[in-house]
Order: C-alpha cells, then sequence, then structure tokens
C-alpha cells in the first residue's frame, strides 16, 4: 500500500511539473515586455527571462521601489516558473505630456543595465513619443 501511495505521489509531481512546464511556456508571451509608471522619476530593472528555448527581456519601473531589488523581487514573484535574472538597473525620467523618457544611472546591487535595449523595449511600448534616449551618467 505504501509503494502505492508513493507511485501515485510520483505521478502527480510529474503532472505538476509538466502543467507548470506547459504555463511557463505560454505566459513568457503574455507577459508585458514593459511595465512602468505613466510618468515621473523611478528605479527600474532590466531582466531577462528564460523558458525552455524561449529567452525575453523585460522592464519594470516603479516609484514604489525604495531599492532595485524591490522591483526585480516583485517580478519575480509574479513569474516563479521562469529562469530569471536581473540584468541591471537604473532610472527612468517619465514625461508623457512632453512625450519624452530618459534612461540614465545605475543600481548599486545589480549595476548598470544596458539602457540601449532598455531604450528598444520601451519605443516598442510608446511609438508615438518624440525622444526615447539614455545617458550613462548619473546616478
Amino acid at each position: 500500500m505504501l509503494r502505492f501511495r508513493q507511485l501515485l505521489l510520483a505521478l502527480n509531481l510529474i503532472k505538476y511539473s509538466e502543467a507548470c512546464f506547459t504555463t511557463t511556456m505560454a505566459t513568457i508571451d503574455s507577459i508585458p515586455l514593459v511595465d512602468i509608471d505613466p510618468s515621473g522619476r523611478f528605479k527600474y530593472v532590466l531582466i531577462k527571462a528564460k523558458s525552455g528555448s524561449r529567452e525575453k527581456m523585460f522592464v519594470r519601473g516603479f516609484s514604489w521601489g525604495s531599492y532595485h531589488a524591490d522591483i526585480y523581487e516583485d517580478f519575480e514573484s509574479k513569474h516563479r516558473g521562469l529562469d530569471l535574472e536581473c540584468l541591471g538597473g537604473g532610472r527612468i525620467e517619465h514625461s508623457p505630456e512632453s512625450k519624452k523618457i530618459l534612461v540614465y544611472g545605475y543600481s548599486m546591487g545589480f549595476g548598470r543595465a544596458d539602457h540601449s535595449i532598455t531604450v528598444s523595449l520601451l519605443k516598442e511600448r510608446y511609438p508615438s513619443y518624440s525622444s526615447i534616449t539614455f545617458s550613462n551618467e548619473g546616478y
């Protein structure tokens, strides 16, 4: 009887892990590439996510993040099935009224993100903006 229960438990774990893998594959494509505050100056992180052979970059930036790690950990908690890596951080100055975004600075904990990747993703998300640029100056 004990072996039968162990076998059932093992089968359930296999089904669970298969379901997680299938869900992960479906969700990596459904996660928005960019999620930032609608305006203001705030910290951001650039995150690389992998699911099987799929790999994507994500930008997350919010004023509620006291530390870059807060923003990364929030993303991580929402997407546990993915293999995640924080590639660095910085700051974003978002001015929707003038349709401008400036990406700059670095994260003390994660280092400087490749701002050119961030700018590329922001340009996809905000195609009507007149200026989306970066500077490696500043904190």
